[in-house]
């Protein structure tokens, strides 16, 4: 019986250790708990309480035409990511929504494209690449910016250089637009966080997880993987993805954005606001 229970301490101590080893998918988790942190901290002082008073103060119909008119900026290089992509019907489709919105929608204020059909997208140059095969690497938690991925945080200065609003002259109204770019879309995931403050255990893991399923199926357009094959998920990760893969196929931009907006929305939805 003594050795009986030796060997089960011994194998119960060898799947603790096991246990506590690196994340493959998160090997410089010390790093991103940091900076996790630190965006934490920034979001309770400064971000969330302005997007809170943002949303309490002005009424819906700006903040909806703020939202739609940032948006449009973003389906120019959404186009273009998806003709990239050789996605040539839905690149020609944001071309329409990019044409409709700023002419007969008032600069994007209005989305007439939505209302005629027009399905908007959301592509950057790291779903790109992975739609190509580059694989992700390792989860990263940029600081101010949010999570991202090896790959993607390679991608960001060109998406940063690709959007329309850092050309915006003066400078004065490009930095006063900017603010409001990242407040408005802290104030449309104030809901989504109080939630996700009451449920997660670990607020951290929460939003990695969320994050990296998510946007595995925004690259892949929820498929097991990329042309050519590469970087496939193993099944146990498709499974724990079915979620975010539902959000991510009709368009929900919640499914990686359920933390803190500075912490959880993806970098690359950051580019042009900080």
């Amino acid at each position: 019986m003594t050795f009986r229970h030796l060997a089960l301490t011994v194998a119960a101590a060898a799947v603790l250790t096991g246990c506590a080893g690196p994340n493959p998918r998160d090997p410089y988790e010390s790093f991103n708990r940091s900076m996790f942190k630190f965006n934490d901290t920034v979001d309770q002082v400064a971000l969330k309480p302005a997007a809170t008073a943002y949303k309490n103060v002005l009424p819906t119909f700006v903040q909806t035409g703020v939202n739609n008119f940032f948006g449009n900026l973003s389906d120019v290089w959404s186009a273009a990511n998806g003709f990239m992509q050789g996605k040539g019907e839905q690149g020609l489709s944001d071309v329409m929504r990019v044409a409709l919105n700023s002419t007969f929608g008032l600069l994007g204020v209005l989305d007439i494209a939505s209302e005629a059909g027009l399905k908007k997208h959301n592509e950057d140059f790291g779903q790109t690449l992975g739609y190509w095969g580059v694989e992700s690497g390792p989860y990263l938690m940029l600081p101010l910016l949010g999570p991202s991925t090896v790959r993607d945080t390679v991608a960001l200065p060109l998406d940063i250089k690709a959007d329309p609003w850092g050309y915006k002259d003066p400078v004065n109204v490009r930095n006063i637009g900017s603010v409001v770019r990242v407040v408005d879309k802290r104030a449309v995931l104030l809901d989504a966080t109080s939630l996700m403050e009451e449920a997660a255990l670990d607020r951290y893991e929460f939003v990695r997880d969320s994050f990296l399923q998510a946007r595995q199926s925004k690259v892949y357009d929820g498929e097991s993987g990329p042309r050519g094959g590469k970087d496939q998920p193993k099944e146990q990760d498709k499974k724990e993805a079915k979620p975010a893969a539902a959000d991510a196929e009709t368009g929900n931009d919640a499914a990686p954005v359920t933390g803190e907006a500075i912490m959880a929305a993806p970098a690359a939805e950051h580019n042009a606001s900080l």
